[in-house]
């Protein structure tokens, strides 16, 4: 299978021994050493772990934005790391988006602004940017807020528009690090459920996270230690966040997003 081709059937991510080793300093630190990871189309994976396990690491791989020193990563069907420049551009304009802890909205431009800018990148037509904009500060509830710049939004809001900004090109696949770590718990619970809603269209969403809200509701939860990915069900942070308990919140409500097929990968 080439680069250019997708499968539409076949899991969305699979990663193959894995090993990201940097240098420096005198001492070599291995922060992913021998990942193997598969995920499904349409789940929503959280990966958990301590400060400096690895889990950035893992998901700036996965997402093209750093390059393994070991094994394989294959997104919808392509090998990340084969990539030349040109692909690599699409991979990430149309294949992957991205949510970041510190919201990454450009200061001087409006919510409306930040989001139409990722669909200007990607080459969208005037009217098709208004359109896909105007539907995307609807879906995240901010259509009031359009006008307005960052630093006249709440956290919670930025975090919002960061998410409608990452859906503007209709990704396959969002990567978010750490969403909800600068959020009370209540909006991190509303951000949570946009991340649900989207994966609940089929979209894969794959979370770094401390937040034991998005722990003890995502479909599917692994734990990295010292740059290790355990198996399902394993670690201390998995155990901890999935015991049962009586009083447990319900998770908010998953919105139910149109989320329009990607667009078909260019030849």
């Amino acid at each position: 299978m080439t680069n250019a081709e997708a499968s539409p059937t076949g899991p969305m991510l699979v990663a193959d021994h894995v090993l990201r080793v940097f240098h420096g300093g005198g001492a070599d630190v291995t922060a992913v050493n021998d990942v193997s990871l598969t995920v499904p189309r349409g789940q929503f994976l959280a990966i958990v772990g301590r400060s400096g396990s690895g889990k950035t690491t893992l998901l700036n791989l996965i997402a093209g934005l750093d390059t393994p020193d070991g094994g394989t990563v294959t997104v919808d069907g392509r090998e990340v790391s084969s990539f030349n420049d040109a692909e690599m551009t699409e991979f990430r304009r149309r294949t992957v988006g991205f949510v970041f802890q510190s919201f990454g909205l450009l200061p001087l431009l409006s919510a409306h602004e930040n989001i139409e800018l990722a669909l200007r990148i990607a080459g969208a037509g005037i009217r098709e940017r208004g359109e896909r904009t105007r539907e995307l500060l609807h879906l995240v509830g901010l259509t009031e807020r359009a006008d307005h710049r960052p630093y006249e939004l709440s956290g919670g809001e930025q975090q919002r528009v960061a998410v409608a900004r990452s859906l503007a090109n209709r990704p396959r696949l969002i990567i978010a690090d750490e969403p909800t770590g600068e959020l009370d718990s209540t909006t991190g619970a509303q951000i949570f459920a946009l991340l649900r809603g989207v994966a609940a269209e089929g979209v894969t969403v794959i979370a770094a996270t401390h937040d034991p809200f998005v722990m003890e509701h995502a479909d599917r939860v692994l734990e990295m230690s010292d740059g290790h990915l355990l198996p399902d069900g394993e670690g201390a942070l998995v155990a901890q966040h999935r015991r049962p308990r009586a009083a447990e919140a319900s998770p908010p409500p998953a919105p139910r997003l149109h989320v329009p097929p990607a667009h078909p990968p260019r030849r």
